[in-house]
């Protein structure tokens, strides 16, 4: 456990775990604002005529990606005084966090599809 004073070791963690979240809610808040439909994997595009709401995929796709923003900020902050626990957390945000992901994004596009 750290003493509260900020380390070499600290800094790293904070600013890679910080800027990971960073990262996560800034695609959340870019989603929630774009006019085309988000994309989420690699990029790969959405068809805009195959959703019934751009707006409202875009506005649930946003908040999946605030939403898995917020583990990675818990275990940033948590590593200054228990280092164990954050690195738990984080290693359940980057294996469960990442599969509720998938099927988060799985239901989203399910609502909002276009059904033949």
């Amino acid at each position: 456990m750290h003493s509260g004073r900020i380390n070499g070791g600290t800094v790293v963690w904070l600013l890679g775990v910080g800027g990971g979240a960073a990262v996560l809610l800034g695609s959340g808040m870019y989603a929630m604002r774009r006019g085309e439909p988000m994309w989420v994997w690699s990029g790969a595009a959405v068809d805009a005529r195959t959703l019934t709401d751009v707006r409202a995929y875009n506005h649930a796709n946003g908040w999946m990606w605030i939403a898995y923003s917020v583990p990675f900020w818990l275990s940033a902050a948590l590593d200054w005084k228990l280092e164990t626990l954050g690195g738990i957390l984080l290693g359940l945000a980057c294996t469960v966090g990442l599969a509720l992901v998938f099927w988060c994004y799985r239901r989203i596009l399910k609502r909002y599809s276009k059904r033949s």
